[in-house]
């Protein structure tokens, strides 16, 4: 309590300064997966897909994200466990900042898409156990964890080959893919917009207030979808859309796949904000909030007017000064990508999403959408994966929690021993 008592401002500046490079990891990491698709297959640029990430995922940030993190309140760790220590949780708190923005870094700078979630709650874990002991760790949630590790990108990674799959039989192998693609287009663009739809509204809106039931989302999102199926038919054979196809007989073809492909990404750029700046600002909430109230360990939801802005200034330099690696990997590391593959990768990502939504399975977004590449990886054969880069990324995933716990360690004693 002294701690708290004598370095209250100072605690909230530097727990301020380490949630800015938690949100600059996520925005060097997660970011950059929304879009690495649609560089990989040279559907936009590398600087095209940056401002396009910033729009969308500081929109789902500062629009959608104003629920303190679940990462506390999820069942990870008890903060009931720190009622009399409430300087232990602000430095731990803090500790698990500063550990996942360092590891998310790392990872970055390696071109590894690993999990933000992931990252912070082996923080928190590594955290919880050097304190309150592992009893006040959940660890059947720690179980479920690491089954989304094999069961999510295996999910992802069937359906897109089930997209790819019927994309080939449906447009590619046929006499007339063009004509194929404006038959097929309209349908492909209705199923798109019906899964984005209920993204948005299940991922991003409930976070500010908008609370629809699943048959309120459900109508919803076929209205919106059936309207899209109407406008897209007149789109595709409009003079607009010929004035934009690239010559060569798959041309148009790719160009119906891009449009696609480049609507999931924003939709996913936007819910990932709205979820995973939590990550970044909820531990540096919930200093504020023990600060606030002078050492109590609270479950108040309130949030200081200026966290979400700095969450989302982070995850934008981030992406700005580290995305283009993990781009890179993403969107030609592990296999080649066209605009047809990268929608079904995309949109197998986020019809994933959407299921893991209404069960409560705890999702990385990032393993999901490597699993969908390989799925489609696996559709042109094994031939056509690069399997030393899958190989960094599986490492990559089975180290994040001990990572985390270890960096974790680490800095909270060295924290301890300055202010003590």
């Amino acid at each position: 309590m002294e701690i708290i008592q004598e370095y209250g401002t100072l605690l909230v500046i530097i727990t301020a300064v380490f949630g800015f490079f938690m949100a600059f990891g996520v925005g060097a990491n997660d970011v950059s997966n929304a879009m690495g698709t649609s560089v990989g297959s040279g559907t936009i640029t590398v600087r095209q897909a940056i401002i396009i990430a910033l729009i969308f995922e500081c929109a789902g940030a500062y629009l959608a994200g104003g629920e303190v993190t679940q990462t506390i309140q999820s069942g990870v760790i008890d903060p009931a466990q720190y009622v009399q220590m409430p300087d232990v949780l602000a430095l731990g708190m803090m500790s698990a900042l500063l550990s996942a923005g360092f590891w998310l870094v790392i990872a970055s700078r390696f071109g590894w898409p690993v999990s933000t979630t992931h990252t912070i709650i082996g923080a928190l874990i590594g955290f919880a156990c050097i304190t309150a002991g592992a009893d006040a760790v959940d660890w059947s949630e720690i179980g479920n964890i690491v089954g989304s590790w094999f069961i999510t990108p295996v999910i992802a990674g069937f359906i897109a080959y089930g997209i790819f799959y019927s994309s080939q039989k449906l447009i590619f192998d046929t006499e007339e893919p063009f004509k194929n693609a404006q038959k097929y287009g309209p349908f492909y663009m209705g199923l798109t917009i019906l899964i984005i739809s209920i993204v948005t509204m299940t991922k991003g809106l409930t976070h500010i207030g908008l609370k629809l039931s699943a048959w309120e989302v459900a109508l919803i999102a076929t209205g919106i979808s059936l309207v899209s199926i109407v406008a897209s038919y007149f789109y595709f054979r409009s003079l607009h859309f010929f004035h934009h196809v690239e010559k060569g007989i798959f041309g148009g073809v790719e160009k119906v796949f891009s449009i696609l492909m480049l609507l999931t990404a924003c939709a996913m750029a936007f819910a990932h904000g709205s979820n995973d700046v939590a990550n970044a600002i909820g531990p540096l909430a919930a200093v504020v909030s023990i600060m606030d109230h002078h050492g109590v360990v609270t479950n108040n939801d309130s949030m200081a007017w200026w966290i979400l802005p700095l969450g989302a200034l982070g995850i934008a330099t981030g992406l700005i000064v580290m995305g283009r690696t993990v781009m890179a990997t993403i969107g030609s590391g592990i296999t080649d990508l066209t605009p047809s593959r990268g929608f079904a990768a995309q949109f197998s990502t986020a019809v994933t999403v959407v299921l893991a939504s209404g069960t409560g399975l705890p999702i990385s977004t990032t393993q999901t959408l490597v699993g969908a590449i390989l799925g489609i990886g696996f559709a042109r054969g094994i031939a056509a994966l690069n399997l030393k880069v899958i190989r960094n990324i599986v490492v990559s995933w089975v180290i994040t929690l001990p990572a985390g716990a270890f960096f974790v360690i680490v800095i909270y004693y060295i924290l301890r021993f300055f202010f003590h």
